[in-house]
């Protein structure tokens, strides 16, 4: 029972899964997830505990680049296992006394969920017993407007998390929608992307001889094109 219990806590969805529905309370009122964000991406993001100074720093960079990841048509939605007082009195300490990085006067408006039974924790596989079983780690789901899980990110407590790198993702996931392509290695907009590989014997032979002009083919597994930074910026960002 223990063990089934164990295997329970650390149960977590996967990339390409229907993203766990729930209700839950939040800063922001009731949310019913992810019904209430069709039609938009969505990062929902789990932190350890409330007046904690790596998670303080983090809110205060997801409230100010809240408004960057609207324009990609991506909410935001937050998780402890704290409770809803405790929540509120959090945001107005950071709004009213912290400053990180030159950002202060932060008005978190995007929901915290309020998680103290850890339910919505478990569904996610948040909570993880070697790293603590009170506290969740610092997960980051990317949901698509479709529902869908396609990206998960994990990182310890210890470990606040790289919000450039967060930011880079979500475009990338939706270049690689719009335009069906791949993104290389640390790709930005304006990079090279990867083309599918060849599917057929002749579209190898003809990408290798030169006969698509807009795609470079260093072997015939390995082929790029150019799509500019406007290209990309102007597919996925709002006007």
């Amino acid at each position: 029972m223990e063990e089934k219990q164990e295997q329970q806590v650390v149960a977590m969805p996967r990339i390409g899964d229907k993203a766990p529905e729930f209700k839950a309370e939040t800063t922001q009122g009731e949310i019913n997830f992810p019904s209430d964000y069709s039609g938009s991406w969505v990062i929902l993001f789990s932190h350890p505990a409330d007046f904690t100074p790596v998670c303080t720093s983090e809110f205060i960079t997801f409230a100010h680049m809240e408004e960057q990841f609207a324009q990609a048509n991506c909410k935001l939605v937050g998780l402890s296992v704290d409770g809803l007082y405790s929540h509120i009195a959090w945001l107005r300490t950071i709004k009213e006394k912290i400053e990180y990085k030159g950002m202060k006067d932060v008005e978190v408006k995007f929901p915290l969920i309020e998680d103290i039974t850890m339910d919505v924790a478990k569904k996610y596989g948040m909570i993880q017993p070697g790293e603590s079983s009170t506290k969740a780690v610092r997960a980051v789901f990317f949901i698509d407007p479709n529902g869908i899980i396609r990206t998960i990110i994990y990182y310890p407590l210890s470990l606040g998390r790289n919000f450039d790198e967060l930011y880079r993702v979500l475009i990338a996931l939706q270049t690689a929608d719009k335009f069906s392509v791949a993104t290389p290695a640390d790709w930005r907009p304006g990079d090279d992307v990867i083309v599918p590989p060849a599917g057929s014997c002749g579209v190898a032979k003809d990408r290798m001889e030169g006969k698509d002009k807009d795609v470079t083919c260093y072997d015939w597994f390995f082929c790029t094109k150019k799509i500019s930074k406007d290209e990309v910026l102007k597919a996925v960002l709002k006007k």
